[in-house]
């Protein structure tokens, strides 16, 4: 017997998608707009790759993310599995290896646009996220780090964000360790990952002193300064098997103005799970959760080697929906009969004109904020 299922009402939307109205729209468009001029100021070029890819070559890239994990539907003219991005720096990846292979080195691409998860998570239970960033292909030196943690300030302050923290991390650090100074065996390193994470020193002590030699690693977590010199112990201890990172921070740190936070979790692997020795989340007061992270990785060249590259994503819609990028519009009611040439005259100087199409129609009510009054907009 076949069981019917009930008419889905026409407003509702799967859950974790939603729609934006104005003036959210305008506000979510605007926003991401200042992000992008200000990377493009830089001398970020702009990328648009496809919403959906062919699953295979999408997961190849994706270090982060399984293909369960994917949103996936069956393309009807190649009868393949195709997968909706979660993510669109690994499709930039594509693009700077395949068709701009042999564009110069180092690369500046940027881009915007929705990604879609199959699961949300309680911080955040939206899906459909809008993501921007930008990423510098073929190189993850230092100086290319200290440019890309400036842009994405820059570009979040030009969005109106004040408050900003820089959390550093050092996603690499305890394969580093693992396979020099504080050798561990396989099946140990991501026990030792897991208690570093929690930042439960009884479980690194009852892994055995191994593992209880990486304890100064909790420690080394907090206010940015601070933290680094505990670092700066812990490396001098193992004959300065880490002093190149921490001299890495230092240089990223020293341009960034003071009006932003600075800390560090060296050991943070959650959400860094392809970057390599560098890499940084972003918070903002009044915001639950991080707004973005960055940091270096290798993306997949065509002949399968890796190229270095480093970048930054943001997610603004915590933003926008706290009201960055809405600006009150000039909306100006033009009533029937009104002066054309005027009115075009007007919106060059950055109006928003709404003509009636009858006499029945009501700028107050269109939302309108003024009235053309013969040749001059008058306040309603």
């Amino acid at each position: 017997m076949t069981i019917s299922k009930p008419p889905i009402p026409p407003g509702l939307l799967p859950e974790g998608l939603s729609d934006r109205l104005p003036p959210q729209a305008e506000a979510s468009a605007r926003l991401a707009r200042r992000v992008l001029d200000t990377v493009a100021s830089h001398g970020y070029e702009r990328v648009m790759p496809p919403l959906a890819e062919f699953e295979d070559t999408l997961t190849h890239r994706l270090k982060s993310a399984r293909a369960q994990d994917l949103l996936r539907v069956v393309d009807p003219v190649s009868q393949r599995s195709l997968a909706l991005r979660p993510d669109m720096t690994a499709q930039v990846g594509r693009i700077a290896s395949t068709r701009l292979a042999s564009a110069a080195r180092p690369l500046r691409l940027s881009y915007s646009g929705p990604v879609i998860r199959l699961r949300a998570n309680q911080l955040r239970p939206e899906r459909e996220r809008l993501q921007v960033g930008a990423e510098l292909i073929g190189t993850d030196s230092v100086a290319a780090a200290v440019e890309i943690v400036n842009v994405a300030i820059e570009a979040l302050q030009a969005a109106g964000v004040t408050g900003i923290t820089i959390d550093f991390t050092l996603p690499d650090l305890i394969d580093t360790l693992a396979a020099g100074p504080l050798p561990l065996a396989a099946e140990d390193i991501e026990r030792v990952r897991a208690g570093l994470d929690a930042k439960d020193a009884g479980a690194l002590a009852r892994l055995g002193a191994k593992a209880a030699a990486y304890l100064p690693l909790i420690e080394a977590a907090g206010p940015f300064h601070a933290a680094m010199e505990r670092l700066e112990a812990s490396s001098a201890a193992l004959g300065g098997a880490i002093d190149s990172r921490i001299a890495g921070l230092r240089a990223i740190a020293k341009p960034i103005g003071w009006d932003i936070t600075l800390t560090l979790d060296p050991t943070e692997r959650h959400g860094f799970e392809y970057q390599n020795w560098f890499g940084f989340s972003i918070f903002a007061d009044g915001f639950v959760g991080e707004i973005g992270r960055g940091g270096s990785y290798a993306i997949v060249r065509a002949d399968g080697g890796e190229e270095a590259a480093m970048g930054f994503s943001l997610y603004p819609d915590p933003l926008i929906d706290a009201g960055f990028g809405h600006e009150a519009p000039r909306r100006l009611f033009l009533p029937v009969g009104h002066d054309a040439a005027r009115a075009a005259a007007l919106r060059m100087e950055g109006w928003r004109t709404v003509a009636a199409l009858s006499h029945a129609d009501d700028g107050a009510t269109l939302r309108c904020s003024h009235w053309l009054d013969g040749a001059e907009p008058r306040a309603f």
